[in-house]
């Protein structure tokens, strides 16, 4: 039993990082903004957060770091993708190629730093449950943080004017145009504010999930969350849901390491993707029912002077 409690841990906090990336690529595309860039903006704010804690020895200065070099890098993606009207597919690659190098080249003297010692958090009382104490309660606070995000996320796009217009620019540019709005300036604000989340999700993995720095320590989290927002239906709640189904895939491969079952450990490493694969094939045979969900303006650029 205690196994599993320890597994359901992992599975939230690999979670999380998930959650967070995907939720800001969510912002994204409700705008009708898509992100490709997110691997970058995750290791370039992993590094951030990463060397501020190591210069200030303050968790939250280099989470704020983190989702400051996020913004920082969603700014260059919106000024190019939404100002200047260029490829998103291409400039998101560009993007997500040139955070990798950059964090690599600047993260080199800190490959071999490390982190004052990390702070222990517990639910007081409830953490001394038996079974569900260390399953559930004894998590970082952005482990919390990531489901009251998504419920206020939820809250935000169906219940209130600023969502829904931020909706209405992605389904039609055009139309919210025409009543006025400034599609330009809604679209930049929703990728700072998602390029944000993918900042906070960097410096969450680099701090608190895997409190180090190496080269490429991503491993394709931005693009498994890129890929869950297609998978959730652009649904916050389906996000935090899938977000902990691809968490517990990644964690059941060190499950069942430490189990014995003999099993090629690359194998187990091909896991989270080749769930991902599967996810997207089985989904892209339902075109009509994926086109009923999606942004129906997802990835088409707005030129104002021709509405």
């Amino acid at each position: 039993m205690d196994t599993y409690a320890l597994l359901l841990a992992a599975t939230l906090h690999a979670g999380t990082v998930l959650a967070l990336a995907a939720l800001g690529l969510l912002i994204n595309e409700k705008a009708g903004v898509i992100n490709l860039g997110a691997e970058g903006m995750m290791l370039c704010a992993a590094l951030a957060g990463f060397a501020t804690v190591v210069h200030t020895g303050s968790d939250s200065l280099g989470l704020l770091a983190g989702m400051g070099a996020g913004a920082l890098l969603a700014l260059l993606l919106g000024g190019l993708v939404v100002v200047l009207n260029t490829n998103p597919y291409a400039t998101g690659l560009a993007l997500s190629l040139f955070g990798g190098g950059l964090s690599a080249f600047l993260g080199a003297p800190y490959v071999q730093a490390r982190l004052p010692e990390r702070a222990q958090f517990v639910v007081p009382i409830l953490s001394d449950l038996p079974w569900v104490g260390p399953a559930l309660f004894q998590h970082h606070p952005m482990v919390y943080a990531v489901v009251a995000l998504t419920l206020g996320l939820m809250w935000f796009l169906d219940r209130t004017r600023p969502g829904l217009i931020l909706r209405s620019v992605g389904e039609s540019p055009a139309a919210a145009h025409a009543l006025g709005y400034d599609v330009r300036a809604i679209r930049l604000g929703a990728v700072l504010a998602g390029g944000a989340l993918c900042g906070l999700a960097g410096a969450y993995v680099s701090i608190v999930y895997t409190p180090l720095w190496v080269e490429g320590m991503m491993a394709g989290k931005g693009w498994i969350a890129l890929a869950l927002t297609t998978f959730a239906t652009w649904r916050p709640v389906r996000v935090l849901l899938g977000a902990y189904l691809f968490g517990g895939v990644t964690m059941l491969q060190f499950h069942l390491q430490a189990s014995g079952i003999e099993v090629s450990s690359q194998w187990l490493s091909m896991l989270p993707y080749l769930a991902t694969i599967v996810v997207l094939a089985f989904m892209s045979r339902r075109p009509a029912w994926m086109k009923a969900h999606m942004p129906l303006s997802l990835g088409k650029p707005f030129h104002p002077h021709q509405h």
